[in-house]
């Protein structure tokens, strides 16, 4: 047999292993780039959802690899109907804390100013 790629032993071989970790989250496990705070759905929202490219990405993120990217997007589309799941529990989360939360300072005075205008052009 013909030795084509030294060192390289034929057989099944899962990189992802070596990009992706579990680990416990306050909501729950999470998947994320070794040695990172940088999640799989991180990376799908960026990608999928934004369309920023794996290059742009590694640019932003220089401490991960595309190789780190393209594990993290193929754990997702092998796992994507709980990682779905994830991302709207946080979504649902955000937006129940939210509205807990009530409206931000901000908000209310953006809220009165629109409301006085309103007042000034009715009594004009």
């Amino acid at each position: 047999m013909r030795d084509w790629y030294p060192g390289i032993e034929l057989g099944t071989v899962s990189s992802i292993r070596e990009h992706i970790e579990i680990i416990e989250g306050v909501g729950g496990p999470k998947a994320r780039i070794i040695g990172h705070n940088i999640r799989v759905v991180d990376v799908v929202m960026s990608h999928i959802t934004f369309g920023i490219s794996v290059d742009q990405m590694v640019e932003d993120w220089p401490t991960i690899t595309h190789a780190d990217i393209y594990a993290a997007l193929a754990y997702y589309y092998d796992n994507r109907e709980v990682i779905d799941a994830w991302m709207r529990a946080d979504q649902e989360y955000v937006e129940r804390m939210m509205r807990e939360a009530g409206p931000s300072r901000l908000e209310e005075i953006r809220k009165r100013r629109s409301d006085e205008k309103e007042s000034a052009s009715a009594k004009a």
